[in-house]
Formats: C-alpha cells, structure tokens, sequence
C-alpha cells in the first residue's frame, strides 16, 4: 500500500474546505483505498490529509488523469504544500485499514534516520514502539512507512486527544531510552490532527 501525506497552510479556509468535498470523487479511481484529514492541533492553519492506494502503478496512473480537475478547486486556498509518498512497511496494532470514522485525531511523526541506522530503528518500531503503542487505551491502529532518503513516517489513530496524551507523558522517554532513539534520528518532527470528518472519502 501507498501512503500519501501532504500538509499545507491554508489561506483561505472557506475556500479549502468547499474544494476539499471535491475529492467525495475519488472512491470511482481504480486501487484507491481511502482519504482523510484535518487541522493541526498546535499550528494554527496548517492542514493535513493522508491517502491511500493500492500501489504506486494505481497512483501514478490516477495523477496522470484525474488528479488536476479535482484539485483544481483548491487552487489558491494554501501556500507551502508538502507532499511525501511512503511505502507502507508494517502495521503498528494489527491490521491497517485506511478507515477514519472511527478516531478523532491522528499522530503523525515524521522521522529522518541517520545514515546505516534505517534497520535498527525499523526494527525498534517493530519491536519497542509498536507493542507499547498498540496496548496504549484508545489507540485504534496505525503503520509504519518508508520513503527514499531514509524518511519514515508513523501514522497512529486515536479515539480522543487526551488518550494519546496520556500515553506520551507516561512512556515516551522510558520508551526511547530502551530503542536507543537518539543513536538513530537524525530529525523527527510531528504534529497531532484533528480530523474532520467531511474531509473523509
């Protein structure tokens, strides 16, 4: 599965938010699995969405067709898009659907590893990060993905805010101690989503 995380500012939210129900076209594109997004907790007007195709052939053919006529509609709405496309690696919990209905936030971490780093901190995701995340209250699912460049990215869902607060405070430190995380990151930033759910195909 493919990952699609794009973040912008947006300057013209009414705007965005008319041409973000434009994408209720997507579930006709063939190998399209699933949309979602919503606005950042700490940076006022910053927008996240994540898509999900089967493959990268499903993708690359959806951008060569159909990709500008829906966008078109947000042309002018934002500034400083990002785009970042990541090959879904393994499931954080078990079993990965890209459903959104179910969570009220998403946390995204985004994660630079250092040169001949990239399989030990894989591997502590899958073997530190993953089981504490996954036995986490109100941790609903979430995956690990990979792109070019040594970039990874670990998308969880969350019933509420405060559960996935709940989890940070009382472990991440411990947590990052015993993966040896400062040996392996070179940059991490992330943000914490609220989802809107009219923003969900």
């Amino acid at each position: 599965m493919l990952v699609k995380w794009i973040r912008c500012t947006v300057t013209d939210r009414r705007g965005f938010e008319r041409g973000q129900r434009k994408w209720a076209g997507l579930p006709g594109e063939p190998g399209f699995r699933g949309q979602g997004g919503g606005w950042s907790r700490g940076r006022q007007g910053v927008a996240h969405v994540f898509a999900f195709w089967e493959s990268r052939a499903f993708y690359d053919s959806f951008m060569a067709r159909s990709h500008d006529r829906l966008a078109a509609s947000q042309n002018g709405t934002f500034t400083d898009a990002r785009v970042t496309l990541f090959d879904h690696r393994f499931d954080v919990k078990t079993g990965f659907e890209p459903r959104f209905s179910d969570a009220d936030v998403v946390r995204v971490a985004h994660t630079r590893v250092r040169e001949g780093r990239d399989e030990h901190f894989a591997r502590m995701q899958e073997k530190v990060w993953n089981p504490a995340m996954a036995g986490s209250p109100g941790m609903i699912r979430g995956l690990f993905g990979e792109a070019p460049g040594r970039e990874f990215l670990v998308l969880s869902m969350w019933l509420a805010a405060a559960e996935h607060g709940k989890y940070r405070q009382e472990r991440v430190e411990r947590l990052s101690l015993r993966a040896q995380t400062e040996a392996d990151v070179e940059a991490l930033t992330g943000d914490v989503v609220d989802l809107e759910p009219a923003w969900t195909v």
